[in-house]
């Protein structure tokens, strides 16, 4: 797929949509868990959000519940838990499987634009992070022991 903002994704509440309105934003796309030792991580992330959207920044949160069965709930749930125990005002999406057959069509552009270490394409656990820059391309794959925090300084240098 060439243009990453025709990619179908459905909302957090099953709405069908694209990430069109996404178009022109730097995006940060991480798939999330809520029952995971990283699951802290909403807390840097609804930070990181909160002082950079206003500069055309969007995090993209995609749960995923293929790691160690980390993400069981359905997707109210899920909302829920982000919102009342992280304040999560960033958009999320429904659940999606990263790697695969049933890998979602996101999920293998940005492991295709962006290969791990030593050029695996697979993603390795929950909370790994994809930056995109306004044209939509992939500039960065960042480990899930990255800290929201640690990516501020290379998210300003784009924005």
């Amino acid at each position: 797929m060439s243009d990453i903002y025709s990619i179908p994704v459905d909302t957090i509440d099953g709405n069908p949509a694209t990430l069109e309105g996404f178009r022109g934003k730097v995006l940060l796309i991480v798939n999330v868990a809520s029952k995971c030792g990283f699951t802290p991580q909403y807390d840097g992330l609804e930070k990181l959000y909160q002082e950079l959207k206003g500069r055309g920044f969007e995090i993209l949160g995609f749960p995923c519940n293929q790691f160690g069965g980390q993400e069981p709930g359905s997707e109210e749930e899920i909302k829920s838990f982000c919102r009342l125990n992280y304040g999560v005002s960033f958009p999320l999406f429904s659940k999606v499987e990263v790697n695969g057959e049933n890998a979602h069509q996101l999920y293998k552009h940005l492991k295709k634009s962006c290969p791990g270490i030593l050029g695996t394409e697979g993603i390795k656990w929950n909370f790994t992070k994809f930056l995109l820059d306004r044209q939509g391309r992939v500039l960065k794959r960042f480990a899930p022991t990255a800290s929201p925090a640690s990516l501020q300084a290379e998210i300003e240098a784009i924005l």
